[in-house]
């Protein structure tokens, strides 16, 4: 893989490291995300400051618990999927993840059952499936942060070994999102079309034209951009359809996943 941690002092490389043997100690399974699945799937090197693990819905308190007990600072950042574990006297923290800001990817088994082989840090690690990298980056289209590029990178390293079944039900109630990017690697690769399944592409566009219109003003902009839609809420009427019962989220944790835009500006 890669060297992403190549430009890690050797404090946090050794914080990381032996946060992973805390997490190993404890019986909690993890996944390593982040920049180190996105290498070792796409050769795509990235140098970050946080480590991303990613547990089971569930799991996500017994993790904070034992980098608590360790001596890390710990918090619950955002209860419905995020959690992070601070190194004391450092900038360097552990990005605890356990689903999606948009409330639509939760860790479960299926992340397991698939991990990847590879390594971190010199050790073996389980690292995050193509199929869910896809599948939570393809949400992620704020006008600072897109990820399509990383979903475009994938699938040229990956196409051949991606379970295309598997990713389709990921995104089952939102095929126009996996068809956009999918249409979009022909355009950027031109030549890699082949890439692609076209009776992927095929499924998609037909369960996506056989669906009739909602009959209720409902705005799934908030899915992929938690900013960018909110106009529409707030001055055309629109209903949210993160919030339950229509979403997966309830009406708190959405505010407050908005209210924590102005503190990443």
């Amino acid at each position: 893989m890669p060297e992403v941690d190549s430009q890690l002092d050797a404090d946090t490389k050794l914080f990381y490291l032996n946060a992973m043997h805390v997490l190993d100690e404890s019986g909690v399974d993890y996944l390593v995300g982040g920049a180190y699945s996105l290498a070792h799937l796409a050769d795509v090197v990235r140098h970050t400051k946080d480590f991303d693990v990613f547990v089971r819905k569930g799991d996500e308190l017994h993790a904070l618990g034992a980098l608590q007990n360790w001596g890390c600072r710990t918090e619950l950042t955002f209860p419905h999927w995020l959690g992070k574990a601070y190194q004391r006297d450092s900038d360097a923290f552990v990005d605890v993840i356990f689903g999606s800001g948009n409330g639509l990817c939760p860790v479960d088994d299926d992340w397991f059952e698939h991990a990847v082989r590879g390594r971190v840090f010199d050790r073996d690690a389980l690292l995050v499936p193509a199929e869910e990298v896809i599948w939570t980056k393809a949400f992620i289209q704020e006008r600072e942060r897109f990820d399509g590029a990383d979903i475009a990178h994938v699938i040229w390293s990956q196409a051949d070994t991606i379970d295309w079944e598997r990713l389709l039900r990921r995104f089952r109630g939102h095929e126009q999102v996996l068809l956009a990017h999918l249409l979009l690697f022909t355009y950027i690769y031109p030549g890699e079309r082949r890439k692609v399944p076209l009776r992927i592409v095929e499924r998609l566009y037909e369960k996506v034209r056989s669906q009739p219109p909602a009959t209720e003003k409902i705005c799934q902009g908030t899915f992929i951009s938690r900013e960018q839609y909110l106009m529409d809420l707030r001055d055309r009427g629109y209903v949210d359809a993160r919030i339950e019962p229509r979403g997966p989220m309830a009406a708190n944790e959405v505010l407050q996943w908005t209210a924590a835009i102005g503190n990443i500006k």
